[in-house]
């Protein structure tokens, strides 16, 4: 999934958790929420910068929790995040996993070869 791709089916999938999120889906719009984060501060200061992270909350979550149903986790694992560190660090290891193949979830997205 290329980065534009990615962006356009997190902002299609807003607050949906259902599915499943391939690896370069997740990191690229990773990669855009930090960008747009730091492009906020720098324009608009804290206050525009509050209203980004508000924006993104919801397709993180959204795309975070179907990353997590990609390797056969639930959605309610990204709870494990409130606990400082520890819980990022677990979030991070998982979110860098390969598919899972299928599962209940469904079936893990296609690959295209190189």
């Amino acid at each position: 999934m290329t980065f534009g791709e990615s962006i356009g089916t997190c902002f299609k999938k807003y607050a949906t958790v259902d599915g499943r999120a391939s690896r370069s889906e997740y990191w690229w719009f990773f990669l855009f929420s930090v960008i747009l984060q730091v492009a906020a501060d720098i324009i608009g200061g804290q206050a525009l910068a509050g209203l980004v992270t508000l924006a993104m909350l919801l397709p993180g979550v959204g795309v975070g929790g179907r990353r997590l149903h990609d390797i056969g986790r639930s959605a309610w694992w990204l709870l494990i995040g409130l606990i400082p560190l520890i819980g990022a660090l677990v979030l991070i290891y998982w979110f860098v996993q390969p598919s899972a193949g299928s599962n209940q979830y469904g079936e893990a997205a296609a690959v295209p070869a190189s």
